[in-house]
């Protein structure tokens, strides 16, 4: 994936980015992703603040989506799982309603939409990797193993490693994600404190949360 924005695609509005939130009202809960991907070959994890309430075993705020991430190559597979719903894909403010391949070739991020209401309902991440192992769109030298990122909840729902997970969030520093690393880090074992202190020094030198580290 390039990253370079393809021609078409229609831009938000305003109005229309404010009405993304009702759009998304109804996204689905990481159990009934889990369910409708029970059995599929493909590595897969629910990213971002979902995978942060799955790692503390609790539902500890509203989640306005539900993001997951996949290897990028593997993408029809988990394409065939959904019939009757669409994918758009989304870039830098615009859609691409029912994304061609050259369009999913070029941004990383694919929204599910039930065309009979026009909601979203799942956030897939078409992530970089190389076979089986993945390969993090902030810095392309850090590589790892499929096995080594995703873990399991109690009920065998997978979800990314909560130190990659805040490694993410970091880049915006929104008042969410400040919420989220200082209700994640208390749980967090040394062993992934130093691996966290790690990676933000190596992607977002500097970083405020170091200090908390």
């Amino acid at each position: 994936m390039n990253e370079q924005l393809p021609s078409g695609g229609l831009e938000l509005s305003p109005d229309e980015i404010a009405a993304l939130d009702a759009r998304w009202s109804s996204s689905w809960t990481p159990g009934e992703v889990a369910r409708r991907l029970a059995g599929i070959d493909v590595p897969w994890y629910v990213a971002a603040g979902w995978a942060l309430d799955l790692f503390r075993g609790r539902q500890t705020r509203t989640h306005g989506d539900i993001e997951i991430g996949i290897p990028a190559a593997r993408f029809p597979e988990v394409r065939d799982r959904f019939p009757g719903y669409v994918f758009d894909a989304v870039g830098s403010g615009r859609i691409w309603e029912d994304a061609s391949p050259e369009v999913l070739a070029a941004v990383h991020q694919t929204w599910l939409r039930d065309p009979a209401t026009g909601d979203y309902l799942l956030d897939v991440f078409r992530e970089p990797h190389d076979g089986d192992t993945w390969i993090c769109r902030r810095d392309e030298e850090i590589r790892l193993p499929y096995g080594e990122i995703i873990r399991h909840s109690q009920d065998g729902i997978p979800y990314l490693a909560p130190e990659l997970v805040l490694l993410f969030k970091a880049k915006h520093r929104r008042p969410k994600d400040r919420a989220d690393f200082d209700a994640t880090v208390p749980y967090l074992t040394p062993a992934q404190r130093a691996t966290l202190t790690g990676l933000l020094t190596r992607v977002h030198p500097g970083h405020p949360w170091l200090a908390d580290l």
